[in-house]
C-alpha cells in the first residue's frame, strides 16, 4: 500500500505539474491562468480533470487544423472580391467615412474584411416585427438558405421556423441550420432531430460529448444570422421562440429586443461567416455561388467577427478605439455590462472631455449575478459623469452602440467577458447618418421611461449587499 500512495502521490504531481504548466502558457489573461493553476495544484486529479474539461480552449486548435484544410481547398474569397469594396487601398476612412477615419482603419486592419457600400438597414423590433420578415424571407428563397441560432425554443415561433425551413428544403433550396450544441441539448435537441427528420442539413456547434468527454460551456456560438439566396441577411439579438415575442403581456418571461434586415453588399461578408462556420463544424468545404447583391441603400457596413480563436479581442479593440475616438457621444444599451479595463477607461476618459456618454441596462435582469457584478463597478463610471439608466420591465436584451450619429454597432455581442472573449459573436458596424438618427430616437425614448442611476444610489449600498456585488464581481471573468 505504502508503494501504490507514493505512486499515486507523484503521478498527481506529474499531472498538477502538466496542467498547470499548459495554463500557464496557454492562457492570456492572468487572473484565468492564476485560477486554473491553483485548481491543478490544489485538488489531486479532480483539479487537472476539470481543467481538462473546461479551461483547454480547443477551438483555437481546432480551427487552426480546419484552417489549413480549407487554404488547399477553393476558399470563399471570392465573395470578398464580389463586393463594393472601400478598403485601404481605396482611401477608406477618408474620402468614404470623414467623420470616423481612426475606426475604419482600426477595422480595416483587424478584421481583414472591407468596408463596403451601397447597403440599407431597417430595424426590426422584438419578434413581432422580426419573425414575419425573417419567414417571409425563407419562404421567398430558391437558392440558398443559411441559418444560425443560439436558441430554438420547442413553441408555436420555433415550430414555424422549422415548417418554412422544411419548405424550402422539399421546393430544392440549399437550406442549412447552424444551432448551438449545448443549446441544443438545454431544448432537448428538438429542432435539430426534426429538422433532421425531414432532409434539412443541421449542424451542432461544439455539442458536448462523452468520449472524449467535453462541455464546452464557455465556447457557445451565439450568432444570430440568417441569409436568403444572399441577397437579404437578418442579424441582431433575437433568437428564435416565442420568448422574443415583446407584445405577449401574459408571458412572464418575455424578452424585448431589436433585430435587423439587411440588404447590399455586406449581406455577402454574413454569408461568409455562416460559410466558415459551417466548414469548421462539419469539415466541408462546398462552394457558394456569389452572385454579388446590387446597392441597396447608402449605408457603408463591415462584418466584425469575435471568438476565441484568431478573432479574440477584436471587437473589444474595435469598441474601444471608436469610443476614443468619439467627438460628441457615446451610446451603450446592452444586456449585460461588465466591460474590459480598456473599454472602461475609454469611457471616463470620453466623459471627462465633455462628450455626453450613456449607459443603458435593464433594470431587470435574466441573470442576477452579473447584474450585482455590474452594479460593483457602476462607481468608476458615474463619478466621472457617464450616464447610468436603468429600463423598467420586461428585460431588454438589445445591443447597441451609437457613436456621433453617425457610427453605429449592431450583432449579438454583449459587452462582456462572455461575449468579447468566450463565445463566437458576429457584429455589423455602420457609417450611416439616418440610421443612427432613427436609433438615436429609439434610445431617448427609452430613456425618458428609465431611471437614472446616481452615484449616491450606489455609495449608499449596505454592506451586505456591497459584500454580493464585490464577491460577484470577482467571477466576471468567467462569467
Amino acid at each position: 500500500m505504502h508503494i501504490i500512495d507514493t505512486l499515486l502521490a507523484g503521478l498527481a504531481f506529474v499531472v498538477a505539474v502538466v496542467s498547470s504548466l499548459h495554463a500557464l502558457f496557454s492562457k492570456r489573461d492572468p487572473k484565468s491562468a492564476i485560477g486554473w493553476i491553483a485548481v491543478c495544484v490544489l485538488i489531486p486529479f479532480g483539479g487537472p480533470f476539470l481543467y481538462y474539461l473546461f479551461g483547454i480552449n480547443r477551438v483555437r486548435t481546432r480551427a487552426e487544423k480546419l484552417q489549413r484544410r480549407a487554404d488547399s481547398k477553393q476558399e470563399s474569397t471570392a465573395i470578398r472580391a464580389d463586393s463594393q469594396t472601400v478598403g485601404p487601398e481605396s482611401g477608406a476612412g477618408t474620402t468614404d467615412t470623414p467623420d470616423h477615419p481612426g475606426i475604419a482603419r482600426v477595422s480595416d486592419i483587424l478584421t481583414n474584411r472591407p468596408l463596403v457600400g451601397g447597403n440599407r438597414i431597417e430595424a426590426l423590433h422584438s419578434g413581432e416585427e422580426a419573425y414575419p420578415a425573417m419567414l417571409d424571407a425563407i419562404d421567398k428563397a430558391r437558392r440558398t438558405l443559411f441559418l444560425t441560432t443560439y436558441i430554438f425554443e420547442r413553441n408555436r415561433t420555433g415550430k414555424a421556423f422549422v415548417d418554412a425551413l422544411v419548405r424550402a428544403a422539399q421546393r430544392g433550396v440549399d437550406v442549412r441550420v447552424i444551432i448551438d450544441g449545448l443549446s441544443d441539448v438545454f431544448h432537448l435537441r428538438w429542432a435539430s432531430r426534426r429538422l433532421k427528420k425531414h432532409g434539412v442539413p443541421v449542424a451542432r456547434f461544439l455539442p458536448p460529448q462523452l468520449i472524449p468527454p467535453t462541455a464546452p460551456i464557455n465556447l457557445r456560438n451565439h450568432r444570430k444570422i440568417l441569409v436568403a439566396d444572399g441577397e437579404i441577411g437578418f442579424t441582431g439579438g433575437i433568437n428564435i421562440g416565442d420568448s422574443y415575442l415583446a407584445e405577449r403581456h401574459d408571458n412572464p418571461s418575455r424578452v424585448v429586443d431589436m433585430h435587423f434586415l439587411l440588404k447590399g453588399p455586406v449581406v455577402r461578408q454574413i454569408e461568409e461567416v455562416f460559410i466558415d462556420d459551417w466548414r469548421f463544424i462539419t469539415g466541408k468545404y462546398e462552394s457558394v455561388e456569389a452572385t454579388g447583391p446590387a446597392p441597396e441603400g447608402s449605408a457603408r457596413c463591415r462584418v466584425i467577427t469575435g471568438g476565441p480563436n484568431e478573432d479574440m479581442d477584436k471587437l473589444a479593440m474595435i469598441l474601444t478605439a471608436a469610443v476614443a475616438a468619439a467627438r460628441t457621444s457615446v451610446v451603450i444599451m446592452t444586456p449585460y455590462f461588465i466591460p474590459p479595463r480598456g473599454l472602461l477607461v475609454a469611457l471616463q476618459a470620453a466623459a471627462l472631455r465633455g462628450l455626453r456618454v450613456s449607459i443603458i441596462l435593464p433594470g431587470k435582469s435574466d441573470s442576477r449575478i452579473v447584474h450585482w457584478a455590474t452594479r460593483n463597478l457602476l462607481w468608476e463610471l458615474l463619478e466621472r459623469g457617464v450616464q447610468v439608466h436603468y429600463q423598467p420591465p420586461p428585460f431588454v436584451h438589445t445591443k447597441l452602440v451609437i457613436i456621433d450619429d453617425y457610427y453605429v454597432h449592431i450583432g449579438s455581442a454583449n459587452i462582456d467577458p462572455r461575449s468579447l472573449r468566450l463565445n463566437f459573436e458576429l457584429n455589423v458596424e455602420i457609417f450611416d447618418t439616418s440610421l443612427a438618427a432613427i436609433l438615436t430616437r429609439d434610445v431617448e425614448a427609452v430613456i425618458q421611461k428609465s431611471r437614472t442611476v446616481t452615484l449616491d444610489e450606489v455609495d449608499g449600498r449596505s454592506f451586505p449587499v456591497r459584500l454580493r456585488d464585490s464577491l460577484a464581481w470577482l467571477l466576471s471573468p468567467y462569467l
